[in-house]
């Protein structure tokens, strides 16, 4: 078994592993103490010949200490938690120069909607990629996350990226990836029967050859006059092949919020 986390490839994957971690250690030992104190009180206060029960209040001390010092450790980890979520979850957290993205999740699949040449999701000429993701490395991607029917998770480990798609909301997503590679999207939430295979490849490009793969979605939704919709080979454990992608509308330029 591997006890390690997941490869970190994101900007802000630090502050999660750390503040995995620190809750981790905080509440191993808590857990420690209790069992301790649990098997100390079974072996002192066991029954025996010639010893006869009695009643103590305890102390007082004790109990404050003990009520005290978790009630600041929660309340410690609670702040240092809002700190991390601020700076991922907070209102307006996505970098101004976000690539923007949409996503819309459904069953059993994953709907990628880029901005074409006028970088501005929404429009005519955006295109859509079947269980792939592409974007650049070094670049903060704000993804605008929809479902169409269930509840879905958006998850891709090594980004440190987790967010429930709920229908009926856009929730955005950002992440910046450090290393290129291919990765997967996962859903964590489950879906219907098909959950196990909804998986999505994610490819992280250099920047040049990112504006290349767009370019070549481009040139061929224009040769074709169709939306261009690229399904990801079936070797993620999915059932695809050629069709029309859901698009999702958002008036969010590319190059910012």
């Amino acid at each position: 078994m591997n006890w390690s986390l997941p490869e970190n490839i994101a900007t802000y994957g630090g502050k999660i592993d750390a503040l995995f971690w620190v809750i981790t250690i905080v509440t191993g030992i808590a857990f420690v103490l209790v069992e301790v104190g649990i098997i100390w009180f079974c072996v002192k206060y066991r029954r025996r010949e010639g010893h006869r029960a009695y009643y103590t209040h305890g102390s007082k001390s004790l109990e404050v200490l003990w009520t005290a010092v978790p009630a600041l450790a929660l309340v410690a980890l609670g702040v240092y938690s809002a700190s991390v979520w601020a700076y991922i979850k907070g209102r307006d957290a996505a970098p101004s120069e976000s690539l923007h993205i949409a996503v819309s999740a459904k069953q059993f699949e994953w709907n990628v909607t880029y901005a074409g040449a006028d970088e501005v999701l929404g429009t005519s000429d955006d295109f859509s990629t079947r269980n792939q993701l592409h974007f650049p490395v070094n670049r903060p991607i704000l993804v605008w996350l929809e479902a169409e029917d269930v509840l879905h998770s958006f998850f891709i480990p090594q980004l440190r990226v987790k967010q429930d798609a709920v229908p009926g909301m856009t929730i955005p997503v950002w992440f910046e990836a450090t290393k290129t590679g291919d990765y997967q999207i996962g859903c964590a939430e489950l879906c219907g029967l098909g959950h196990y295979r909804m998986r999505a490849r994610v490819t992280i490009h250099e920047p040049a050859a990112y504006e290349a793969w767009v370019g070549e979605q481009i040139a061929a939704r224009a040769a074709s006059g169709e939306p261009t919709v690229v399904a990801a080979s079936a070797d993620l454990g999915n059932d695809v092949g050629d069709g029309t992608g859901q698009h999702a509308g958002h008036d969010h330029s590319a190059g910012g919020m």
